[in-house]
Formats: structure tokens, sequence, C-alpha cells
């Protein structure tokens, strides 16, 4: 029998509230240039992201006032709890479960902090059993969506026959800030977007698409390549050096690196599933993997529909390559705060 855990659905959510690109870049406009009359010479950046529409939990003009911790709080509370039901409940109808059929949940989040966590928070709305094991996971950023199907599915494995169900929740628009103009800042504005991603995995009972193998890198003296500062105002955001030239020049290696952990080379990949973090980052990894420039065709559509909506965006994009078709062996990959490289490869029936 085959132990290994399959990918038994997988299903997205965002918000109501959609954003064009341009309707963002005027409003930080409005909001800075008053105080930063550099701001135009920065706001270039909005137009090199390759995204034409992201979603948000909230209608612009909230985020136009100054928020503080309470408010980003409530905000973040009531859309991942929102998010967190339409996802989950969109992938337990694929699998034709209810929630009381989840045994695991993992759920992995790193915009925000609850506690309770948000699969208690929902608990009694969505129907989960009281003795369902819960494992929430805070701090993975960018590399959330495939660290956590990663989590998930060695959950799976280790007790077959039950059921995980992985949701993965980000409402990066909340780190929205006023007081300050930096190019981080508004890096940030320009790129990020909210969603959530839910999927279900179990083992020993076969499946079309199985989780192969997993495997991670960190690399040493790289915490400040990206994460979150915390002040009274909320979340700040990090980024100290520049992604894509990292990504350029460690990537490829790392990705060989893994691999070869899982006893696999790249030529054994047949497609290469990426967290889009930006259109510059996306040309950054088809240069370091070392596939020809375009390959990365469904992470340049989500990109450009949903913005970086950070740990969920990855399994936006494995759900275009899957309604589409996906080959033998694909890997996931993503980058986030540590600084570290995920990857999860799957192995596919037709």
């Amino acid at each position: 029998m085959d132990h290994t855990a399959a990918l038994v659905s997988l299903a997205t959510s965002v918000p109501s509230h959609q954003f064009r690109q341009n309707e963002v870049m005027e409003a930080a406009r409005v909001v800075l240039s008053p105080r930063f009359p550099q701001f135009d010479t920065m706001a270039s950046l909005f137009a090199n992201t390759g995204i034409r529409q992201r979603y948000g939990v909230k209608p612009i003009e909230w985020y136009m006032e100054r928020r503080g911790w309470p408010e980003r709080t409530e905000a973040y509370l009531e859309g991942a709890e929102a998010l967190f039901v339409d996802a989950a409940n969109k992938a337990l109808a694929q699998a034709d479960l209810t929630a009381a059929d989840i045994d695991t949940i993992v759920s992995v989040s790193s915009t925000g902090i609850a506690t309770p966590t948000l699969e208690a928070r929902v608990a009694g709305r969505m129907g989960f059993r009281s003795d369902v094991s819960r494992v929430p996971v805070f701090g993975l950023g960018c590399a959330g969506g495939v660290s956590g199907l990663s989590i998930a599915a060695r959950l799976a494995q280790a007790r077959p026959g039950t059921n995980v169900l992985f949701v993965t929740f980000e409402l990066c628009t909340l780190a929205v800030r006023h007081d300050e103009l930096s190019k981080a800042n508004i890096v940030a504005l320009s790129l990020f977007g909210d969603g959530a991603a839910a999927a279900i995995l179990r083992a020993g009972d076969g499946g079309q698409t199985r989780v192969e193998a997993t495997g991670e890198k960190l690399w040493p003296d790289t915490l400040d390549i990206m994460g979150w500062s915390v002040d009274p105002e909320g979340f700040g955001v990090i980024f100290q050096r520049t992604i894509p030239d990292f990504v350029t020049a460690n990537m490829g290696p790392a990705v060989t690196e893994i691999l070869g952990n899982m006893k696999l080379s790249p030529s054994e990949v047949d497609r290469f599933v990426c967290h889009p973090g930006g259109a510059k980052v996306i040309t950054a990894l088809e240069r370091a993997l070392s596939i020809g420039q375009g390959t990365l065709d469904h992470e340049r559509e989500i990109i450009a529909d949903y913005g970086n909506m950070s740990a969920p965006t990855v399994l936006f994009v494995l759900e275009r390559a899957r309604a589409r078709g996906l080959p033998p062996r694909s890997v996931l990959t993503a980058l986030g705060p540590g600084f570290t490289a995920s990857c999860v490869s799957l192995r596919h029936a037709a």
C-alpha cells in the first residue's frame, strides 16, 4: 500500500474588495506625497510588478486612514475567519467530506496575531470535531504555502487514512504604513494582496496527485532579507536586500541540493510551480532554475490577477496548473523569512 500523502482537494479564496493597480497607486499618492515629495520618484515601482489587480479585506478608503494595532487586529480576525471558512468549505466540498471528517488542521499565517488561533475561532461555525488535532504555524511568510503543505503531508503520512486539512490565509494589505516612505514600504504597497488557500491530504488509499518528497534550505546570516518589524502601529515590512539578485545567485544551487536529498535531479522535474513574488522575481527564478524565459506562465498570470498574497500565492499557481493538467512530476518552490527555500515534489498520475 502506498503511504505517501495524496492531495485530495485544493481550493482558493479572496475577499470581495478588488483594487486595480493604478487605483492603489493613486490612493498611495494621496496619502503619502503631501509628506514625502519624493513619492513620485518611487511610484514607478507600481508599474514594474506585473500586477493588474488584487484583493483586500477592507475597501480602499479604510487603508487611507492611519490604523494602529487594535484596528488592524480586528480587521485581521474578521477577514481571516471569513477567508478560512470559505477556502476550507470549498476544499471539503471538492473532497466530498464534511468538517467532522477532518482529523488534523494545519493553519499557516504570518500577517496577524490570534490567540485562540483561527481554526479554534471558526470550529463551531465549521463543525470540526472536539477531538480534532490543531497545528497552527506562524512566521513562515511567503514560504508558508509550500512549508505548510509539507507539514500537512507528513502528518497525513504519519497516520494513514486520516484527513488533514491545510489552510493558509494572509492579509498582507493590513500592513500598509502611512508613517514611512522607504523603498521597502513602497514595494509592499505595490505588491501585496489578501487571499487564502485550503487543501485536504490523506495517505494510505492512493490518489492521483501524491506528495513524493519535501525539503528546505535555511541560509545562515540572512535574517535581514525579509520579515516583519513590530512597533505600536503594527507590522512593518523588512526588505533589506534585493531579492531578485539573491534568487539569481542562490536559488539554483539550493534547489539542486534539496532535490539531491530527495534522490532527484533538476532534469527529472517536468514543471516548477513557484511562488511569484513579483515580475522581477519570476524572471530571476527562470534564470536560476535554468528554464526558458516565459516558462513560468501560470505564475505571471496569478501575480497579475491577485498580486503577492504571501503564503497562499503558490497554491493559487498550483490550482491553475492542476486545472490545465499537471505533468508526471512537479516541484513547488517558495522563499520566505529565515531566509529559507522550501520545496515539495508532487507525482501525478494521468
